[in-house]
C-alpha cells in the first residue's frame, strides 16, 4: 500500500520492489489480491498500513502497476488465476474513468503522464492495460478483432459502453472460450449484489456467455438477475433480460424455474419494439409447450387482448409466434375461464379471416390453424366447415349473419385492412365492405363510412381491386338513397331478436311471420 501511495513517481527502484514480490509465489498471491481490491474501487481505496498512515490510494495507480507488471517476462502465474477478477476491474476503470474523473483524480493522472510518458487519457489507457492482459494470456485474435470492428473506441463511450463489452464477451466466447465460465460466475456474484452503476455493461457481458455457465449450480441465482431486469424502466436492462431467457430456454430443464416470470412477460407484449415482442412470444410458447399448466383465467385474458394485434405486427416471425401461443392458451385454459375469454376469441376471427388470404404461406397456414382453433372454442361448427372445405372466402357472410348487431364493430376492425400492402388482403377487405354493407342497410352513417373508405381506393395500385372498390361503392350507394321502412326496420329488429333468444321461434310465431314476409 506505500509503495501505491507514492503513485506517480513510481521509480526504479519502486518498480524492482514490484517486481520481486509478484514474481515471488510467496507473497505473489496475497498482494495480487490487494491490487485486485483497490482496483475494484473508484475512485480511491481507503486502508491503514501498520505506520498509521491511512491516506486513499486511487485505483489508477493499481491500473498502472499492473501495466507495468505485464510488460515484464517475469509474470506470476496469479495473474492468470484471478484473471476473470482482474479483466472485470480492469472493465470498471475503463468505465469509471469515462463517466466521472474527479478533479483529483485528474491531478494524479497528470503526474503520471509525465513520470511514464503517458499521451493518453485514463480510460485509454485503462483500456491499453486491459489489452495488455489479454495479449499476455494469448488472445491477440480477440484484441484484433476488437480493433477491426471499432470495439475500442465504443467501449470508450458511456452511452455505448454496453454494447461494446457485450461485442467483447462474444469475440471471447468464440476464440477463447476456456475464460468465459469464471467471468460468467464473477459477474454473476457481482450482480446478485446490485451495482447500480456498472449493472448494465455486466448483463451485457453475462447474457452472451450465459451458455458457458453449469447451470444446475447456478439456474436459480440467474433467473432472479434476469426477473429483475424484466422489471427495470430501462427498456435495454429489458432487452437484455429476455435474450438472456431465450439462452436458457435452449434447456428443457428450466422450464418449470421459468414458469414464474409469465406474468411478467405478458406484460412486455405491449412493447414498442418487434425484437422484444418475437422474443417474448418465443418464449412464452416455450413455457406452454414444455410446462402444460393450466392458465388461470385472469392471465388468460390479459394475454389474449396483448396477443390480438400481433396478428397484424409487420414482422411474420411475430405473427407466427403470436398465432401459435393464442392457440396454446385455448388449449391450456382452465375450464371456468371459457367464458370470460369468448369476447377476445370472438375479436381474434375477422384478422385471423384476412391472413388466411396472407402472400407469406407460413403466416396463412398459420392462420387457418388458429382460426379453426377459434371456431372451436365458439363452437362455431360452420367456420370449421368452411375451413375444412377452403371456403374462407365466405367467412364474412358467416360471421356477419351470426350476429348482425356487431356489424358495425366487424366494420370498423376492417377498415385498416383496405391499407395493407398485401393485394389478397385488400382484395378481401373489399369484399367484407361489401357484406357490411348489407347488413347495416338503414344504418346511414356506417355506410357512409363504407363508401369513404372505399373512394380513397380509386388510386389502388391493383386494376382489380380498383374496380371491386367501385363496383362496391355504387352498389352501398345505392342502399343508401333507397328507402329504409319502417315495416323493414322492425322487420330486421325481430330477425335479430329471433337469433339471441330461441325462444321465439315457436312454431306458432313462424306461422304468423311467414305471411307476413310473403
Amino acid at each position: 500500500m506505500t509503495l501505491l501511495r507514492v503513485a506517480p513517481s513510481c521509480d526504479r527502484d519502486a518498480m524492482a520492489m514490484w517486481k520481486t514480490i509478484m514474481c515471488s509465489p510467496r507473497t505473489a498471491k496475497v498482494v495480487q489480491l490487494i491490487l485486485l481490491d483497490v482496483l475494484g474501487s473508484w475512485p480511491e481505496y481507503s486502508t491503514g498500513t501498520s505506520d498509521g498512515d491511512k491516506t486513499g490510494v486511487f485505483a489508477l495507480a493499481a491500473t498502472v502497476v499492473m501495466w507495468k507488471i505485464l510488460q515484464e517476462p517475469c509474470v506470476p502465474h496469479n495473474v492468470k488465476l484471478h484473471f476473470p477478477r482482474l479483466f472485470v476491474r480492469l472493465l470498471f476503470q475503463v468505465f469509471f474513468s469515462t463517466e466521472q474523473m474527479p478533479k483529483k483524480v485528474l491531478t494524479f493522472w497528470k503526474g503520471c503522464q509525465e513520470q511514464h510518458g503517458l499521451a493518453t487519457s485514463p480510460n485509454r489507457f485503462a483500456v491499453r492495460t486491459l489489452r495488455s492482459l489479454l495479449c499476455f494470456l494469448q488472445c491477440e485474435h480477440v484484441v484484433m478483432s476488437m480493433e477491426c470492428k471499432r470495439g475500442w473506441d465504443t467501449l470508450l463511450c458511456a452511452d455505448t459502453h454496453h454494447y461494446a463489452v457485450g461485442l467483447l464477451a462474444r469475440e471471447l466466447r468464440q476464440s477463447s472460450i476456456d475464460f468465459c465460465p469464471g467471468i460468467a460466475f464473477y459477474l454473476l456474484r457481482l450482480l446478485s449484489k446490485e451495482m447500480p452503476y456498472w449493472d448494465l455493461p455486466a448483463l451485457a457481458f453475462l447474457v452472451e456467455v450465459l451458455e458457458c455457465l453449469d447451470l444446475s449450480e447456478c439456474s436459480d441465482d440467474v433467473l432472479e438477475i434476469m426477473s429483475k431486469n424484466l422489471q427495470r424502466e430501462c427498456r435495454e436492462r429489458r432487452r437484455l433480460a429476455l435474450r438472456g431467457l431465450t439462452v436458457l430456454s435452449k434447456d428443457p430443464s428450466m422450464a418449470k424455474g421459468m414458469w414464474s416470470l409469465t406474468e411478467n412477460l405478458v406484460e412486455l407484449l405491449e412493447e414498442n419494439d418487434s425484437d422484444m415482442v418475437w422474443m417474448t412470444t418465443v418464449l412464452l410458447r416455450y413455457l406452454f409447450l414444455h410446462n402444460r399448466a393450466p392458465i388461470p383465467s385472469p392471465m388468460a385474458l390479459q394475454l389474449a387482448e396483448a396477443l390480438l394485434p400481433l396478428f397484424d405486427n409487420d414482422d411474420s416471425l411475430v405473427q407466427l409466434c403470436s398465432m401459435s401461443v393464442f392457440q396454446n392458451m385455448l388449449e391450456l385454459l382452465m375450464e371456468e375461464g371459457r367464458k370470460a375469454l369468448k369476447s377476445p376469441v370472438r375479436q381474434s376471427l375477422l384478422p385471423l379471416s384476412f391472413h388466411c388470404h396472407d402472400e407469406n404461406q407460413h403466416v396463412a397456414e398459420a392462420s387457418r390453424e388458429t382460426l379453426y382453433s377459434s371456431a372451436r372454442f365458439l363452437k362455431r361448427r360452420d367456420i370449421e366447415q368452411m375451413l375444412q372445405v377452403d371456403q374462407t372466402w365466405r367467412f364474412g357472410e358467416g360471421l356477419l349473419a351470426e350476429d348482425r348487431s356487431r356489424a358495425a364493430e366487424h366494420l370498423r376492425r376492417a377498415l385498416p385492412y383496405l391499407q395493407s400492402p398485401q393485394e389478397p388482403l385488400r382484395e378481401a377487405a373489399v369484399r367484407f365492405m361489401g357484406m357490411a354493407g348489407r347488413s347495416l342497410r338503414g344504418q346511414q352513417g356506417e355506410l357512409q363510412l363504407i363508401c369513404n373508405a372505399l373512394e380513397e381506393m380509386v388510386n389502388d395500385s391493383s386494376p382489380a381491386i380498383r374496380n371491386m372498390a367501385i363496383e362496391t361503392g355504387f352498389v352501398i350507394r345505392a342502399m343508401q338513397r333507397a328507402p329504409y321502412s319502417t315495416f323493414r326496420r322492425l322487420r330486421d329488429q325481430f330477425r335479430s331478436a329471433w337469433k339471441r333468444w330461441p325462444r321465439l321461434c315457436s312454431p306458432t310465431f313462424l306461422c304468423c311471420w311467414i305471411p307476413v314476409e310473403t
